[in-house]
């Protein structure tokens, strides 16, 4: 059931992210009046260890701007129950960023929730669709949009240079709107640091001032354009670790730190158990499996095959279950 509300619960502007199951009894869609009507789409804690979101609505809230604010605001909040537990999910949840329309066709509660969600905006006609997160290791604050258009191009450079285009993983929050409105997905570096608070803070502030999104083309000097071509996986048959010990795959315990750097052919990402093939599996954004186009296993060590930079690579072996070990992006230009 989607829980909606035309005001900010009482004691909201304080509340930690544990708190919110409490406060809202479940996923809550809120909507706050502002000059403009066409409001802004902001979603937080799609993910509940992921609270940067959360953190700069309160602070954006909590000093206004004067006169109220200048656009209308749609505030979802996810995975309370998540939040509650401090993880990213719970144990039998779907990730609640991968269940919104036009992902797998699932008919769980929590596709059900996502698709009223998205029917629901669709009626009120957003301005544009922001969703906040968080990640696990070692990335610079960036912004991904899932169309190559104009609109889209000039929501995510003002939130910063950088900017990845992807078209898998389906089911994602920014894919679902990005049919009826400009829409982004902000990362805003590790849960607890600041700076991905403020740098948030900071986008929705402008975002909620603009009065129209800019049509005209990005100049190719004012963004790194990148995208994502295949997501890396460790299959659930195979034991890794990110410190020496006898599992299959033992990990660079710095691994994180080769996110956002172009890395070389013959860059070594682990160690391997002595004879076994590549442990890990590579899929395209078709889905195809691409494993051999950019992995090998060279003297006991997983290399990679061409030249690749990483993106969300983490330390974090609970997220490499549920979610990935990274995705692989190519540097691209626009015409």
């Amino acid at each position: 059931m989607l829980r909606e509300w035309d005001h900010l619960p009482e004691g909201f502007l304080s509340a930690r992210p544990g708190d919110l199951e409490g406060l809202l009894g479940g996923p809550s869609l809120i909507h706050l009046p502002g000059r403009r009507p066409e409001p802004l789409f902001v979603s937080v804690l799609l993910h509940g260890n992921e609270p940067a979101g959360l953190k700069a609505i309160q602070a954006l809230l909590r000093d206004p701007p004067p006169g109220g604010l200048p656009r209308s605001l749609s505030l979802f909040v996810g995975n309370v129950s998540a939040a509650r537990a401090g993880a990213r999910r719970l144990d039998g949840q779907p990730d609640y960023n991968r269940v919104w329309p036009g992902g797998d066709g699932g008919d769980t509660p929590e596709h059900r929730l996502m698709a009223r969600v998205t029917e629901r905006m669709r009626e009120l006609a957003p301005f544009a669709s922001v969703d906040v997160h968080n990640n696990t290791g070692l990335n610079p604050h960036y912004a991904c949009i899932n169309r190559l258009e104009n609109r889209f191009l000039q929501l995510a450079t003002l939130f910063g240079r950088t900017v990845v285009y992807f078209i898998r993983p389906r089911g994602v929050q920014s894919l679902a709107f990005a049919e009826f409105c400009p829409a982004v997905t902000l990362e805003c570096g590790k849960a607890g640091d600041a700076h991905g608070v403020e740098h948030a803070r900071d986008f929705l502030t402008a975002c909620l001032q603009l009065a129209e999104i800019p049509s005209q083309p990005v100049a190719h000097h004012d963004m790194d354009l990148f995208h994502t071509v295949a997501v890396v996986k460790v299959p659930e048959t195979v034991s890794f670790s990110f410190s020496p010990g006898a599992e299959d795959l033992v990990f660079d315990p710095d691994l994180d730190r080769m996110n956002f750097r172009e890395l070389p052919a013959g860059t070594a990402l682990a160690s391997v158990r002595p004879g076994s093939p590549v442990l890990i599996e590579a899929r395209s954004e078709t889905g195809e499996d691409v494993t051999a186009e950019y992995f090998a296993v060279h003297q006991d060590r997983l290399v990679l095959r061409r030249p690749m930079m990483p993106s969300m690579l983490t330390l974090d072996e609970r997220v490499v279950r549920q979610d990935c070990l990274c995705y692989l992006m190519e540097r691209m230009g626009m015409k």
